[in-house]
Order: C-alpha cells, then sequence, then structure tokens
C-alpha cells in the first residue's frame, strides 16, 4: 500500500465519509446489501484532507497524463475537486451535467471545451462506473478527447470493471476497497475475522450473504 493510498483511506475513515460494517449491513438504493457506505462529500468539509486528496489527484493525473489540457468534474460530487485539481494544475476546469439542460442552450458541459481538447474527467467515487463513463461520452460527443477519469475511490466491483473495458476508458484512483479494509485493520476499526467477509462482497455484491 502506497503512502498516499494508505493515508487518504484512513482519513476518509477518521472523518466519516467511509463507514464500514460487515455485521449489520447497508442497503443500496438498487437493493444491493453493503459492508461499505462512502460519501465522499464529507471530504469538502475538512481542508486538509481536501488538500491532500487535491494534490494527490494533480499529481497522478500530471503523471499518467501529461498532455491534459482541461479538467472536467462530474455533477454534482465532482466539481469541488475538479476545481481544485484544475488550479493546482493551472489548467481550465468545465463540469458535466448528467443530462443537457431542457431550457437556454440545451448545454450538458458548463464551461468551454475545444475539439481534441485532452480531458481527464474527475469523480468522487466509483461504484458501476456508469455515471462517469456517460459523461465521458458526453464530452468526447462535444469534441473532446477524454484520456480517463480519476476518482477518490473505488468500490473495486467487477461490473465496474467490466464497464470500463468495454469503454476502453482507462481509470486512475487515489486508494480503493482492498486498501481500505488494509488501513481498517490497522487502525483497529474492524477485526481480523471481519476481513474475509469484507473481501467476499467485493466479488459477490449482488448475493453477498445469500452465498
Amino acid at each position: 500500500m502506497t503512502e498516499l493510498a494508505k493515508k487518504i483511506a484512513k482519513d476518509l475513515l477518521e472523518i466519516e465519509a467511509v463507514f464500514l460494517s460487515p455485521n449489520e449491513p447497508f442497503t443500496w438504493a438498487s437493493g444491493i446489501k453493503s459492508p461499505i457506505y462512502c460519501d465522499n462529500r464529507i471530504t469538502m468539509s475538512y481542508p486538509v484532507v481536501r488538500k491532500d486528496i487535491a494534490n494527490g489527484l494533480a499529481e497522478k493525473i500530471k503523471q499518467t497524463y501529461p498532455d491534459v489540457e482541461v479538467i472536467a468534474g462530474t455533477a454534482t460530487a465532482g466539481i469541488p475537486h475538479a476545481a481544485w485539481v484544475a488550479d493546482i494544475l493551472d489548467l481550465p476546469m468545465v463540469y458535466i451535467r448528467s443530462k443537457a439542460k431542457e431550457h437556454g442552450k440545451g448545454n450538458q458541459i458548463e464551461g468551454r471545451i475545444f475539439k481534441g481538447q485532452k480531458m481527464v474527467v474527475i469523480e468522487d467515487l466509483i461504484s458501476t462506473g456508469g455515471s462517469v463513463l456517460e459523461a465521458a461520452d458526453a464530452a468526447q460527443r462535444e469534441g473532446a478527447d477524454v484520456l480517463g477519469v480519476a476518482a477518490i475511490f473505488t468500490y473495486e466491483l467487477p461490473k465496474g470493471k467490466e464497464t470500463f473495458a468495454a469503454h476502453k476508458m482507462e481509470l486512475i484512483t487515489l486508494t480503493n476497497y482492498s486498501k481500505l479494509i488494509d488501513a481498517a485493520l490497522e487502525s483497529n476499526y474492524i477485526e481480523e475475522n471481519d476481513v474475509a467477509l469484507l473481501k467476499e462482497w467485493k466479488q459477490y455484491p449482488e448475493n453477498w450473504l445469500n452465498k
């Protein structure tokens, strides 16, 4: 585990942006039973944490996509992180709505992009990847060259990996579910005997606890 990934994972647990509850699972809107609940919007309220996230994302983007010309945030959760990253990298920033406006010019992308402009799309959290990939598709329809997606955290679900592979889109993240489990165990947030159950969910999210 890299030091940054460990630090971000521990920070998310400490500020309660992420909860792990293997024995009393949460129920997602989709009906899936999950031992984890994540709300990275909480990070906005913690200046030190949000700065570490912004600096981490900026560094990863600079290393992975040195030719990036514009940073895009997904509405709504990706917008603040995209703004902070764009500021660090001194790049233009736009945001992408989930659907085009039904009034005015009918914009789906707010801000200005140019045909062929190299873009990285920022999201706060990756589950199946559907919404951020729809945003990337919208940007490409408007002429952007989307290099990849950057996010704070991914659940590492099989469906998400399949969706990104099908779209031939690269994903980079600061930390992930596996690293979160390691950090939680190291911090005594969970017990050793919780680990197997937590790891099992990542493999079988739809029928976890019913196998």
